[in-house]
């Protein structure tokens, strides 16, 4: 399942998510002891997003950490069935956590085998409180090579309420993903809140590996001196 945030995105638990007090000042994102990075992605929005492993969590999980040109701004922790674990938005000061029991668990597995996965499931965050999250993700049978990684290409839908049932957002777009990593790469996006309707274009467009000279770079390149994302105001 594509990970999807409180529509903030995610620092005062970086400790809960065994992250460090990263800052702008930072060129190079530090990782905390006992993770491994793999990757390191630049995307036209200007952001910069690391996935990593860390040898204290369980078979599976993965870490990943965004910055934009003012610094860190999402934290997340996803397990082997991209299922979201736990996130963190510095600027909100949110954090969400899976809720245990979903109706209808995320699985990479399920859309890997049959091209499309559903989802119902619950997270409470300590400053939004609770939201119920429903969609699917499908695999469209595109293929993408981007710098030189290839990326499967889906699309979504996904909707999430409030805890007395109300709609909170409404989201539909186009991701990837990569079966090797096992986890959705963004993509475009539309998302309507019932007053405004935002649109937003996070596709990759560079790939850094250890060893490269963008590997952990804190600094996104593309896309910093345009506006990518789009305001309709309902009349």
């Amino acid at each position: 399942m594509a990970l999807r945030a409180d529509l903030a995105l995610l620092f005062g638990t970086a400790i809960a998510l065994g992250l460090p007090q990263a800052s702008a000042a930072q060129q190079t994102f530090a990782l905390p002891q006992g993770c491994t990075a793999y990757v390191s992605i630049q995307s036209r929005d200007c952001s910069v997003t690391h996935h990593f492993t860390c040898e204290t969590d369980p078979e599976g999980f993965q870490r990943r950490v965004d910055f934009d040109q003012d610094g860190p701004v999402f934290f997340s922790v996803i397990d082997a069935e991209t299922q979201w674990v736990e996130s963190f938005s510095p600027r909100s000061g949110s954090t969400s956590r899976l809720t245990p029991g979903a109706a209808d668990p995320a699985s990479f597995s399920d859309l890997m085998a049959s091209g499309e996965d559903t989802f119902d499931f619950l997270t409470t965050s300590d400053v939004f409180g609770g939201t119920r999250h429903v969609g699917a993700d499908r695999l469209t049978g595109q293929v993408e090579t981007i710098d030189g990684v290839v990326l499967q290409v889906t699309e979504f839908e996904a909707a999430a309420y409030d805890s007395g049932g109300g709609l909170l957002y409404s989201s539909t777009g186009q991701q990837y993903v990569n079966a090797d990593w096992g986890t959705f790469l963004a993509g475009t996006e539309v998302t309507d809140n019932g007053e405004e309707v935002f649109t937003s274009d996070g596709r990759p467009m560079a790939f850094d590996f250890p060893g490269d000279p963008g590997f952990l770079s804190t600094q996104p390149i593309y896309g910093c001196d345009v506006v990518l994302s789009l305001l309709e105001v309902r009349p």
